[in-house]
């Protein structure tokens, strides 16, 4: 069970680069570490939140697990909580 975060380097707006911040275990614990964060929940999209390089230390202070994109995408299918834009909306912030 751990809130995973990649690298941020992936352009975005604003001139940053961006992680993605993913649970292995659920979407509350995901939305729960967001919500500590301060990462609003605009921010959530399918089955991540998009956070800027601005956060990424913060995140990893606060217990999110530095991984590689590959490791953090296979973690996220392997926990069956991958969302990918071809299947129907699930898990979003409102517990939808």
């Amino acid at each position: 069970m751990s809130v995973l975060i990649d690298w941020p380097n992936w352009p975005g707006p604003r001139r940053l680069l961006w992680s993605h911040l993913v649970s292995d275990h659920s979407y509350d614990e995901l939305h729960g570490f967001a919500q500590l964060l301060g990462v609003p929940p605009r921010a959530f999209d399918r089955d991540h939140y998009d956070v800027p390089e601005t956060i990424y230390d913060r995140a990893v202070l606060l217990g999110a697990e530095p991984v590689s994109s590959r490791e953090l995408v296979s973690r996220l299918r392997a926990a069956g909580l991958r969302n990918p834009k071809w299947r129907p909306l699930a898990g979003g912030p409102s517990g939808e």
